[in-house]
């Protein structure tokens, strides 16, 4: 790395050595409208040439889109990204370079490929992130079909790593480590491993009650059993309706429900009891991958749907946040 660090600065010194000499030159001619035109787009250009190489291979500027980090990072703060701690790629999303000895450690702040993302080409995926990088995140031509920014890059805490299982009870994470036979809950797992207490639920346990209560009448009308479904249910869903958190939807729990009560219906369906126990067991993190988790977890799009994320599509730690003024801060007390 240092090799490359001291090739970088020896390539700026070289052009910027450059350039004195051009302007030295043309200082002594006659400045025209055009000459000076040109004086400025030759400046522009040159200096976002090197902030998309600062961004490419040092640090990257990134913008939080969505509030699955709240209130580690909220939505419209701006962080700075390192993107040699575990490995260097080549291009953006490309192939990734001096990787052996950098590998994403448990709790690390990272930015990742969106593993849901729906490409465009690799010409547009490519000169999109150029564009995002040279302009310091302030365009992105990279849009959905509603017109909302395409989320190319997700940020989120690692918490599962090789080897581990990941279990979802009630929005409450359940981590059993590599090597172990048992399930921790993720605060007790957290106290005894001096994890920070970054992740958090914003909905009380007992809403969860009348989420499950809706899962399961979805399954009794799938099922062509509406009108058999239990009175509690319909008492369950109908608190949920008046708790006032009725708009915040845990989709991961409400599948596992769903699951769980269409396979009591007819236990011979192999793929009814496959999902089913698909949700019971968890998600078991490959070798070579990481299990990627927001800290608002009851509003987070994060592993519990796309599974663990090869540490090839990992592009970068969070190291710090620059925007707003107010809450300036370096984040390496948050691993």
């Amino acid at each position: 790395m240092d090799r490359f660090l001291t090739f970088l600065e020896r390539r700026a010194e070289k052009a910027l050595t450059k350039r004195r000499r051009i302007k030295a030159f043309n200082e002594g001619r006659k400045r025209t409208v055009l000459s000076e035109i040109w004086s400025w787009i030759d400046a522009l250009i040159f200096a976002i040439f090197w902030v998309i190489i600062i961004n490419q291979y040092l640090f990257q500027l990134f913008v939080i889109p969505s509030p699955s980090m709240v209130s580690t990072l909220n939505v419209g703060d701006r962080v700075i990204v390192n993107k040699d701690s575990y490995g260097i790629e080549l291009y953006p999303a490309g192939r990734k370079v001096f990787t052996s000895d950098r590998r994403v450690q448990r709790d690390e702040i990272i930015t990742f490929y969106n593993p849901e993302y729906d490409s465009k080409g690799p010409v547009f995926d490519v000169l999109s992130q150029v564009i995002y990088m040279g302009t310091l995140t302030l365009v992105n031509i990279d849009r959905n079909d509603d017109g909302t920014p395409a989320e190319r890059l997700y940020v989120k805490r690692a918490v599962g790593m090789p080897g581990d299982t990941i279990r979802f009870d009630d929005g409450n994470v359940l981590i059993m480590p590599s090597g172990t036979g048992e399930f921790s809950r993720e605060e007790d797992f957290r106290a005894e491993t001096g994890l920070v207490d970054g992740p958090h639920r914003s909905v009380p346990s007992d809403c969860y009650s009348g989420l499950e209560a809706a899962a399961a009448l979805s399954a009794y009308q799938e099922a062509g059993l509406g009108r058999e479904a239990p009175m509690q249910l319909f008492r369950a869903y109908s608190e949920l309706e008046g708790s006032g958190y009725d708009y915040i939807f845990d989709r991961y729990e409400y599948e596992k429900v769903r699951s769980r009560t269409l396979s009591s219906f007819d236990p011979s369906d192999m793929l009814l009891r496959s999902e089913k126990a698909r949700y019971e067991n968890g998600i078991y993190v490959p070798e070579d991958h990481v299990l990627p988790l927001g800290d608002n977890r009851d509003n987070s799009r994060d592993g519990r749907y796309f599974g663990a994320v090869p540490e090839s599509d990992v592009n970068g730690r969070v190291v710090g946040r620059f925007w707003p003024l107010s809450r300036i801060s370096s984040l390496s007390d948050n691993i």
